[in-house]
């Protein structure tokens, strides 16, 4: 946290009872919904807004509308604005945490979105701002799978495949960016020679485009019943359904996702060797079981041994609270910190 925020903090603690502000607010900003939590001193909920995020309006819309349900939120949990000590973010991207600004959220369009000055201007609290992987790392690490380890990555697929780690109590970031953006990891070439990204190879989308074909060819009849060829239809929870009523060609695609994203897993592995990795995610919690199974055998085969032995792949337990949790917690580690 910069100089310029600590003396804002620090200019609302002296002008309102410390004791008082003893709410925190998460908040997490997807490509498609948008969620507020608010939460006690002790992390228990007290209400929530959630609504669609509608990014295609723009960043000026979408800071308005970001504002709304910070408030709708509040009412919902019948707790003033004056009593929030400060208010953590999740969002889609890479940010400065430095500045609480979000340098580009692909997924929506936007760049340069000033959330730290926006809402702490809006709310006068202090305002903290993390890559959303990130902020559900955090959350596993805090209050979820990884409560009392040391350190902890997290590796979550979804529409792209993120990636965050927690060492020592702090978020691994980088001089001025979010780090860990383990979906751009080159894991081979295609016939032009040009890099694949592991998230070009075990993304959702990258599962549901094969899925489409499958489908289309008659090998996943299950999938087509319910989903037909359309990509938007193909979601974690139907591909997991497809599975289960016995389209063996779509478990042989998550299957394969899974191989790679174990190869990307035992890559971090090699770097850190952390004590625990985290898999999340809409994809993983669908299939939770699969994921790990075929991530864990994968990695396993491509360590040296003495890593391999030491390798803990569990899935995440948080589901659709991890984001928001884990920002509320990130922003009250940081505001106590500094």
């Amino acid at each position: 946290m910069g100089a310029q925020t600590r003396r804002k903090f620090d200019n609302m603690t002296d002008s309102n009872s410390t004791s008082k502000r003893d709410h925190w607010m998460g908040f997490d900003l997807g490509g498609t919904k948008m969620l507020a939590k608010v939460y006690d001193a002790e992390f228990n909920e007290c209400g929530s807004f959630k609504t669609k995020t509608e990014g295609h309006r723009g960043k000026k819309a979408g800071l308005k509308r970001m504002v709304k349900v910070a408030r709708e939120a509040l009412d919902d949990a019948g707790v003033d604005a004056k009593l929030l000590a400060g208010i953590g973010f999740g969002v889609p991207g890479p940010v400065n945490p430095d500045t609480g600004v979000i340098l580009e959220a692909p997924n929506l369009g936007w760049k340069d979105v000033d959330v730290r000055g926006h809402f702490e201007a809006e709310f006068g609290s202090s305002v903290v701002v993390a890559n959303d992987v990130d902020a559900g790392v955090f959350g596993s690490y805090r209050f979820g799978v990884a409560k009392g380890v040391r350190s902890v990555v997290g590796v979550f697929p979804g529409t792209g495949i993120g990636g965050g780690a927690v060492i020592d109590g702090k978020l691994l970031q980088g001089a001025g960016i979010s780090s860990m953006e383990i979906g751009h990891i080159p894991m081979t070439i295609d016939g032009d020679g040009r890099p694949m990204e592991l998230e070009m190879l075990a993304s959702r989308l990258a599962i549901a485009a094969e899925s489409a074909k499958a489908a289309y060819r008659g090998a996943a009849p299950n999938l087509m019943k319910e989903c037909g060829t359309d990509l938007s239809n193909i979601k974690s929870g139907a591909i997991a359904r497809a599975i289960a009523a016995g389209d063996d060609e779509i478990e042989a695609i998550v299957i394969r996702a899974a191989h790679w994203l174990g190869l990307g897993v035992a890559t971090v592995y090699n770097f850190l060797a952390p004590e625990m990795i985290v898999l999340g995610g809409g994809l993983v919690e669908a299939m939770p079981e699969l994921w790990v199974k075929h991530v864990k055998k994968a990695a396993k085969g491509a360590l040296m041994p003495s890593y391999a032995e030491r390798v803990n792949i569990v899935a995440a337990e948080l589901a659709d609270d991890a984001t928001a949790l884990g920002a509320a917690g990130w922003a009250r580690a940081e505001i106590e910190r500094s």
